[in-house]
């Protein structure tokens, strides 16, 4: 992919983005909420990267992750790492903190099931977070993983919860590189793991100190894709304009708002809040930047200069359907 130049028009740049695979992920969770209506309790809000149980003074946080059967295929370490990654930070994404883990491993035998349970136990080391159990299947015709975690909050970030006229902020840590040919940014293996968990623990801080009420961690869909899940379920709209988000230099912003970040959130942050979140990551070496303005809109547009355009309006169409 080129970088876009004074031809590429948002109108184009949403027109991609929605015909996206990481967009069309996201898009399947609307198509199976209906057939859970009532299964959960009220009160319980469906949509955020964790589900967020009431408990004492804070909340029990339980996540899930599964992964795609051609990426386990091909990357097979690298999923078992990323299984316990990716449901750490969706833990750290809320406010909270990870206590366990287990997983669900299919596979042809211990000989193919090695480097994934190899992948997540390094991980495991790397993040703190034990693996206390599971279920395996070494009989089966092809590897297939899915990862489970817990945790808990004291005060609670979700999705729910932004407001409008706050800022949207997007915090990714730029210090890595494509693990090819994925469009998965990789800034953890390698990396100091003192330095990973401490980087983590800037959410659960900024809950704690009453500094932000709503984040959401970047996934697939990327940060605009993130940016429409958590406003659909505040059922609010914004202006992202895009040459504000962070991103490593040399890489097309095409290739990039379809990127899925080893570390990055989306923050939704008040006016009297905003210098010292920024400074806070930025005191960590972490990219971050106010990339837009949260709306009573029920829209969100992409701009660049004067070019603006609407990417998804939710009065026309749901885009997870979690909007209560």
């Amino acid at each position: 992919m080129s970088e876009p130049g004074p031809a590429t028009t948002m109108a184009a740049l949403a027109q991609l983005l929605r015909g996206s695979r990481g967009f069309a992920h996201k898009r399947d969770i609307d198509s199976v909420m209906p057939a859970l209506a009532g299964a959960h309790p009220s009160g319980i809000a469906v949509g955020d990267d964790c589900a967020a149980i009431p408990d004492g003074d804070g909340w029990l946080l339980f996540a899930i992750e599964g992964f795609m059967n051609e990426f386990v295929a091909s990357e097979p370490w690298f999923a078992g790492y990323c299984g316990v990654m990716v449901n750490v930070s969706d833990i750290y994404a809320m406010g909270g903190r990870p206590i366990a883990i287990v997983d669900a491993l299919w596979s042809r035998g211990s000989d193919a099931a090695t480097p994934i349970l190899e992948g997540m136990a390094a991980a495991s080391r790397v993040y703190g977070v034990p693996i206390v159990g599971g279920h395996s299947n070494l009989r089966t015709e092809r590897e297939q993983l899915a990862v489970a975690i817990v945790g808990r909050a004291r005060r609670l970030l979700s999705s729910f919860d932004a407001r409008e006229s706050e800022h949207l902020v997007a915090a990714i840590d730029l210090r890595g590189q494509y693990q090819e040919p994925h469009a998965y940014w990789n800034a953890s293996t390698g990396a100091p793991p003192e330095r990973l968990r401490a980087d983590l623990e800037l959410l659960p801080a900024l809950a704690e100190d009453g500094l932000v009420a709503a984040a959401k961690d970047i996934s697939m869909a990327g940060v605009v894709g993130t940016a429409l899940m958590l406003l659909e379920c505040s059922r609010l709209g914004a202006v992202i304009d895009v040459d504000r988000i962070p991103r490593p230099d040399g890489v097309a912003l095409e290739r990039w708002l379809a990127t899925f970040p080893s570390y990055g959130f989306l923050l939704s942050v008040p006016e009297e809040n905003l210098a010292t979140v920024l400074r806070r990551f930025e005191e960590r070496g972490i990219a971050c930047a106010a990339i837009g303005q949260v709306d009573a809109s029920g829209a969100v547009r992409l701009r660049r200069g004067d070019d603006v355009e609407t990417l998804w309006d939710f009065s026309d169409e749901a885009f997870i359907g979690c909007g209560r």
